[in-house]
């Protein structure tokens, strides 16, 4: 077996486990939950062996040192690796707190990076690393930084969890999480609708998102189907916005304390800050010096980077300094980490950069 196959039994594995720990928190049967923990650590386990398999395929046609066969040179194996950080650090959190009910919320960030991976039609094949890519430094400036993502992802999670626990519909803060979340998934089913009307038609996978982002709903040439996309994805926000107390009745049958979660969320952040802080900001001035003769050039990626970097600072001075607590801080966790999927996924597929061999 390739790495493929072992990638695609690890993306069949937590699509399953993100059903079973989400029929876990509805149906509180415990044999549910022991099924998704062993089939998230049985998908650790497969997708561990085909990151290895890759680094062995890559080495093979770069007959490059160990430290430049680290399969992290485009979006596809990024967006793999995340994954893997994030499936990591969730199975970390649950053997830690003993409690899966978190799953039901972090497996689903790992299924949509993997139906993204799907739905765009990315390259999956191993071509050898560019000029710019040829730096030890990769390693740590690419690992870091997808290492800090998987934890603002998780601080996400706990932090929508805190939101929907301690918010009722009267609060501000109840139609920040809400809306948040019904325009992140409004915004993954109209990619999903662009894969079906246009992929058959596309010779370049890698221009899909690019050519086509929305061309189906929301930027089509039709002001009438754009309107009824809009009108569409209004519906289905305030249908989340209706019955987001829904989310709350289920998370605290499970009695999670609001506190715990807040502990979580902060306690993930402080842990992702330095290594974004050293990985992707310092070490990747560094290979930007090496790799284009200059620490900084306000590339988009970069400029993105900073911004993120700076929300997260604040939310750790507003803790710490302002005292801060509460749906306030959450919410700017939640920010963080919509500036950090900008920053990841954004900036490649909407603007254009020294950074735009990401996307390919």
């Amino acid at each position: 077996m390739d790495s493929s196959q072992f990638f695609g039994i690890a993306s069949i594995a937590y699509i399953l486990a993100m059903v079973s720990y989400i029929a876990y928190l509805v149906f509180r049967n415990g044999t549910i939950g022991i099924i998704a923990t062993t089939i998230t650590a049985a998908g650790l386990a497969s997708q561990t062996i085909a990151f290895i398999l890759r680094g062995i395929e890559f080495h093979g046609i770069g007959q490059m040192g160990f430290m430049r066969a680290i399969p992290l040179t485009n979006l596809y194996e990024s967006l793999v690796f995340f994954v893997w950080c994030l499936i990591g650090g969730y199975l970390i959190i649950e053997w830690k707190y003993k409690s899966r009910s978190f799953g039901a919320f972090i497996t689903p960030i790992a299924g949509m990076a993997l139906a993204f991976i799907d739905i765009s039609g990315m390259d999956k094949s191993i071509h050898p690393l560019i000029p710019a890519l040829q730096s030890n430094w990769l390693l740590a400036h690419v690992t870091m930084s997808f290492i800090a993502y998987a934890t603002f992802a998780i601080s996400f999670a706990t932090a929508i969890m805190y939101l929907a626990v301690t918010t009722d519909k009267k609060d501000a803060s109840y139609s920040f999480w809400t809306i948040t979340l019904g325009v992140f998934l409004a915004i993954l089913i109209g990619m999903g609708i662009d894969f079906l009307v246009f992929r058959v038609a596309e010779s370049s996978p890698e221009a899909f998102i690019k050519s086509h982002l929305f061309k189906a709903t929301f930027r089509n040439s039709s002001g009438f189907i754009a309107a009824l996309s809009y009108a569409a994805a209004a519906g289905f926000i305030f249908i989340v916005w209706k019955y987001g107390s829904a989310l709350k009745r289920i998370i605290t049958s499970f009695s999670i304390e609001p506190d715990l979660l807040d502990d979580l969320t902060y306690k993930n952040i402080a842990i992702g800050f330095p290594i974004f802080t050293l990985g992707g900001l310092i070490f990747g001035a560094i290979w930007a010096d090496q790799a284009w003769g200059r620490y900084w050039s306000w590339d988009p990626k970069e400029t993105w980077s900073l911004i993120t970097w700076f929300v997260y600072a604040f939310y750790l001075h507003a803790r710490f300094l302002r005292g801060w607590r509460g749906a306030n801080i959450a919410m700017v966790a939640v920010v963080g980490f919509i500036s950090t999927i900008f920053t990841y996924l954004g900036v490649n597929l909407l603007l254009s950069g020294l950074h735009s061999y990401g996307g390919q």
